[in-house]
């Protein structure tokens, strides 16, 4: 077979792989979205159809996997072609996760239709969760996009945002914490929202390993600077409120 026939037959093979990690990428960011709308106006048929959609991300995830498994057999790609085709394969898994994660807050969501929930609740942390989710979207859009183009400076900007969708969760989580204190009713709205937060937060984790494997890609190396991480919930501490002097005798 001709030399030049060859090598252009790989070119191909590797805009292939970006195309069907582009429309990976492309579905996980609306997918996100559309659970978000779905859980702002308490839709529980659009959440029931995002929950069905993810079937399609996972179909996707395998035909990519196949894909770069014949790849890497038939074309033994080496150095910087090897650390794409690798890339393409743990891109396409944390995509697969932030589907995950966006189907269960659309499970959620149909929970949360069911409860009475205070109006605070609604406006407050709801919105909070929809300023963290609408950056999560930012950056997937932004690490697909230093992807294909291979910047390594703009998978960095990328990984840096992540700070701010975790100061997001550590504000909220508090917030919570304090409604769930003052009334007993919100308790178990006030769970499924921690839970849908923490979903969000992830996705901005796994967003933040596909800018660090494409600096990978780019410079043969993972970065050397620790990623600053601004989710301190695993030690937040929030004290109960005083009762009312009388309360502890009844």
């Amino acid at each position: 077979m001709d030399k030049d026939h060859i090598v252009k037959s790989y070119d191909e093979d590797l805009r292939r792989l970006e195309n069907m990690i582009a429309e990976m990428g492309g579905l996980a960011e609306v997918q996100l979205a559309e659970a978000i709308e779905a859980l702002v106006r308490f839709d529980t048929d659009a959440a029931k159809e995002i929950v069905k959609k993810d079937k399609k991300i996972d179909a996707l995830e395998m035909e990519i996997d196949d894909f770069i498994v014949k790849l890497i057999a038939l074309r033994q790609p080496l150095a910087e072609d090897l650390r794409s085709v690798i890339t393409g394969l743990k891109i396409s898994s944390n995509l697969e996760r932030i589907g995950d994660y966006s189907k269960n807050i659309a499970k959620r969501t149909t929970t949360l239709s069911q409860s009475s929930m205070m109006p605070t609740l609604v406006k407050g942390p709801i919105g909070t969760i929809s300023r963290m989710a609408r950056i999560v979207q930012e950056m997937i859009n932004n690490v697909l996009d230093a992807y294909i183009a291979r910047d390594a400076d703009k998978a960095d900007d990328v990984r840096a945002k992540d700070e701010e969708v975790d100061q997001l969760h550590s504000s909220l989580f508090r917030e919570l914490l304090t409604y769930m204190m003052e009334e007993p009713r919100n308790i178990t709205p006030c769970t499924h929202l921690l839970f849908v937060a923490k979903n969000v937060e992830r996705m901005g984790d796994h967003v933040t390993g596909i800018a660090e494997q494409v600096h990978f890609m780019v410079h043969g190396q993972l970065p050397d600077e620790e990623r600053i991480k601004g989710d301190s919930t695993s030690t937040m501490m929030v004290e109960p409120p005083e009762l009312p002097i009388g309360d502890a005798s009844e």
